[in-house]
């Protein structure tokens, strides 16, 4: 079903900051222009395919490569003996190798890669390789890997955080308790991954890939490679969206090491199923809860166990781990907490940072508490979370101060209030409108109406002592602006809020972006609205220095300062009138350029009791879902997302309504479609046939029925991330509204359809 989306936005100026400037990139996409790695070409190309383990647990006894080198057209072979050092390497913490040298991990794990002159050749050779395996009994479940024995050097536990806050012995009139699973959700990028790796004369490399983070991708590959970081390039090519990590460091890694030994570019494009088998996905979770309240339904206590399964290797499960434990509250206030969080490691498919990881998890979970003890105490969904919500220097579990604009309150009255969607009409014309859609087997008289309620919270920025920077260039000669700044446009718009900080604060229209590559200054990874914030605020202040070089001049000659000058649609004016000229005329054929970093307050590590001040900003969304439920079938339809979100500061209303539906789409995904599901670690149809994504039928109407603009003084702009929110938001908003329809428990993510049938009696 269409989205409809109802802006309460004010008209937007025509240019500048809130301005609802259309991405640079749109007409390329549309017109089929954009270029992605896949669409790549070198002179010598060759192909390069990877060998893969199709056992989740298993040693190594022998690897064979003769048939393959054999085979005519096919130029390498390589596998761990040919990976200079350890062959390890990660994002974090350095556990995982480049190739499985005594034993495979996880399904999926490359054993060896190909490189040769046609694509087929290439997946011919590598299907030539002959591996012997001794099976191990694989540890799938995250439970028993505790006890289990060491799937790793480093052992299984990958990160303990016990937190306590408050009396440990406090108790409250009314407990409700659950346990609750999440699925492993995976990114499903647009596009498959693809890379070229092309060798330079200096015995280096260069790597065109559609990385987030191309400085930490760059080093990673440097150390694999046995080269200093100088001699490896990261080229970003245009990034087809992304909703995590975009590129698996295991799949650029290869193709370097075979340009290195053929001399020749090598290209790589995987399949959808090499995609599914090789990225991170977000963290399958379980979660016991225990809720204390008082009679007037205000919250005593939370007690809480979380366990993140890590997969084979470690990636950023110790920072998911952190931000699950820390928000395991919500957004509400809490006397005293006891959480303990674990991340392990299981020979299931590797997981890793996908948009709100950690904080949708326990989302779901405390928001399921809280359906729990209103029906326990016979309130309102929304009276028990009013009269608990956090606001503006309220205390986190964690012992932080929230210091940032906290409108929860609201934004929950916001989406309380908004009117409810008319109920279907019972005619045969309307069936699309049934659970099921078109051709559906529900009946009308068996479908129920559910609402639902949900409030998340996010962090903006790096956490636990994340050193967050970026640096930004901005030059203007002739008329034309140019920025350069390593920040990696993922479809969070930053290249197009460049373009707008330029426009406001330098008058020029014409605003271009440059191309992303490592010979550039670090700007840092794509992620937690990060470029937004940091890269923003970098552009931002060089813009205001070039700004100053190019008005002192002026302010010099007329004997005023700068701060009179003002800078509108090209026009360089006086306070009084006297001084009015063009930007162009000021330039007088000058290159005027400046470089700026922007650095938020530090944060720092939790300590041992999950204390600390560990985030630099929070941002909060309220969602109400209306569901549709045949409670005979178990088939659900959500008909409308009503949504109410803390933005800070609105920069681009198109875009940001855009990253709010997608949000919350990807949440809708979360709560009844999407799971990677895995048996005894093998994973299940690794393709878009088995792993169901909403389409446009799917997607709901979304009414963005508010938007706070009430801007955190410590940032660039004002603005917090607008994406994350939704996605954490939504599948607990739509559970809820299904508890609501069909008064089961719902406790697991995405919902089955035996979860919410009725059985009559």
């Amino acid at each position: 079903m269409p989205q409809q989306v109802d802006s309460p936005l004010p008209e937007p100026p025509a240019h500048g900051l809130g301005a609802s400037l259309p991405a640079a990139d749109t007409r390329a996409k549309s017109e089929g222009t954009f270029p992605y790695a896949a669409d790549l070409w070198a002179e010598g190309l060759l192909w390069a395919a990877l060998l893969r383990s199709p056992h989740p647990h298993a040693r190594i006894v022998s690897v064979d490569t003769s048939a393959a080198l054999e085979m005519p057209g096919v130029h390498a072979v390589i596998t761990h003996e040919d990976v200079p050092g350890d062959g390890s390497y990660g994002r974090r913490i350095a556990d995982r190798p480049v190739f499985a040298s005594e034993i495979v991990r996880h399904h999926g794990e490359a054993i060896a890669a190909v490189a040769a002159d046609h694509p087929d050749t290439a997946r011919l050779a590598a299907a030539a390789i002959a591996v012997e395996y001794e099976l191990l009994e694989p540890v799938t479940d995250p439970e028993k890997a505790f006890a289990a024995e060491p799937l790793h050097p480093d052992g299984n536990l990958i990160r303990h955080i016990p937190l306590s806050y408050g009396d440990p012995e406090a108790t409250g009139e009314v407990i409700v308790e659950g346990l609750y699973r999440i699925g492993r959700q995976d990114p499903a990028p647009i596009g498959a991954e693809a890379g070229l790796a092309v060798p330079r004369p200096d015995g280096g490399v260069e790597l065109y890939v559609a990385s987030t983070d191309p400085h930490t991708d760059r080093d990673l590959a440097a150390s694999c490679f046995g080269l200093e970081p100088d001699r490896v390039k990261v080229v970003v090519t245009g990034v087809p969206g992304a909703t995590g990590d975009r590129e698996d460091p295991g799949f650029q890694l290869p193709l370097g090491l075979l340009a290195l030994r053929t001399g020749c570019p090598v290209k790589l494009t995987a399949t959808r199923e090499e995609s599914f088998l090789g990225h991170a996905h977000r963290h399958p979770t379980l979660l016991r809860y225990r809720h204390h309240a008082d009679a007037g339904g205000h919250l005593v206590k939370v007690e809480a166990q979380l366990l993140l399964d890590a997969g084979a290797y470690a990636d950023d499960s110790s920072e998911s781990l952190a931000a699950a434990v820390a928000f395991a509250c919500g957004p509400y206030v809490v006397p005293h907490a006891h959480i303990e969080g674990w991340a392990v490691r299981t020979n299931n498919p590797p997981s890793g940072h996908v948009r709100g990881e950690g904080a949708m998890q326990v989302c779901a979970a405390y928001e399921a508490q809280m359906d729990k003890l209103a029906v326990k105490l016979g309130l309102d969904q929304t009276e028990i979370r009013l009269r608990n919500v956090l606001a503006t220097g309220d205390i986190l579990p964690t012992g932080q101060t929230v210091t940032c604009p906290a409108p929860v309150a609201e934004l929950l009255q916001a989406v309380r209030d908004f009117p409810l969607p008319p109920l279907p009409k019972d005619s045969p014309e309307d069936d699309w409108l049934l659970p099921g859609g078109p051709e559906g087997a529900a009946e009308p008289g068996a479908v129920r109406r559910g609402v639902g309620y949900a409030l998340g919270m996010v962090h903006m920025l790096g956490a636990e002592g994340t050193d967050e920077v970026s640096t930004a260039t901005v030059r203007i000669q002739d008329g034309v602006a140019t920025v350069i700044c390593a920040a990696v446009e993922t479809g969070s718009g930053f290249s197009t809020l460049a373009r707008q900080i330029v426009q406001e604060t330098l008058g020029v229209e014409d605003v271009r972006v440059a191309a992303v590559d490592t010979d550039q200054p670090p700007a840092g990874p794509a992620a937690h609205g990060r470029h937004t914030w940091v890269s923003g605020g970098a552009v931002e202040r060089a813009a205001k220095m070039v700004r100053t070089q190019l008005l002192q001049p002026l302010a010099h000659q007329f004997g005023m300062s700068t701060e009179l000058l003002q800078i509108t649609d090209g026009k360089i004016t006086s306070y009084d009138g006297v001084l009015s000229t063009t930007v162009t005329e000021a330039l007088d054929g000058k290159e005027l350029w400046a470089t700026a970093q922007c650095r938020p307050h530090p944060t720092e590590p939790l300590d041992e009791s999950g204390q600390g001040d560990a985030f630099v900003g929070l941002a909060f969304c309220a969602i109400r879902a209306v569901v549709d439920v045949d409670i005979e079938l178990g088939s659900v339809r959500v008909v409308e997302m009503a949504v109410a979100q803390d933005v800070g500061r609105v920069l681009n209303p198109s875009q940001l309504v855009t990253r709010i539906e997608a949000g919350v789409t990807q949440g809708v995904g979360a709560a009844l479609t999407e799971n990677l599901r895995t048996a005894r670690g093998l994973i299940r149809h690794p393709d878009l046939t088995g792993y169901v994504l909403p389409t446009a039928l799917d997607a709901p109407d979304i009414r963005i029925v508010k938007l706070v603009e009430e801007r955190d003084v410590v940032a660039p702009f004002g603005a917090k991330p607008a994406s994350a929110a939704p996605v954490v938001t939504s599948p607990a908003a739509v559970a809820s509204a299904v508890r609501a329809a069909t008064g089961r428990p719902i406790n697991r993510l995405p919902i089955r359809p035996q979860a919410a049938v009725v059985v009559p009696g």
